[in-house]
């Protein structure tokens, strides 16, 4: 991804900066990168509930979506929620396990964002394209989660 670096330092920037509610702040992440990364066409931070078992969603750029709350194991959020691992899916229609959030989705990426080792949540990227994510996407959505994590109050659980 050729302008990686630029967008992590402007998401430096963000989280530096931050005045008001972290939530605002990751909102501007996420427009962010859907308007700078040509195939990330939704972004979306998703928070864990330990106790409910659902994710929930926080901050997003695109399409609104109906899925603000999704339970551990279901789609590819629930299921990143429980094996703490990236899942890239180059073609959902290919995957059982699917939420489908809009008709124009082809792909998904979803990496974990941890806390202090727990995985409290996750950034979810959403493409029109068939099959555009790669390792490079994978290690770009990681050092976005290493720089947000630590705008996310010590105590935030939901």
């Amino acid at each position: 991804m050729e302008n990686a670096n630029h967008l992590l330092n402007t998401i430096d920037h963000l989280v530096s900066t931050i005045n008001g509610d972290w939530k605002d702040t990751l909102n501007r992440v996420c427009a962010l990168l859907q308007k700078e990364v040509p195939h990330y066409d939704w972004v979306g931070f998703y928070f864990a509930d330990f106790e409910q078992k659902t994710l929930h969603l926080k901050a997003f750029a695109g399409i609104p979506t109906d899925h603000t709350e999704i339970p551990f194991g279901k789609g590819i959020c629930g299921q990143v929620a429980e094996s703490n691992a990236n899942f890239v899916v180059p073609d959902v229609q290919a995957q059982d396990n699917y939420i489908a959030c809009s008709i124009d989705v082809k792909s998904e990426i979803v990496v974990p964002l941890f806390k202090a080792g727990v995985n409290i949540g996750q950034i979810d990227v959403d493409s029109n394209r068939i099959n555009p994510f790669g390792p490079e996407d994978e290690r770009f959505l990681e050092a976005v989660n290493d720089k947000v994590k630590n705008i996310i109050p010590e105590n935030y659980i939901s």
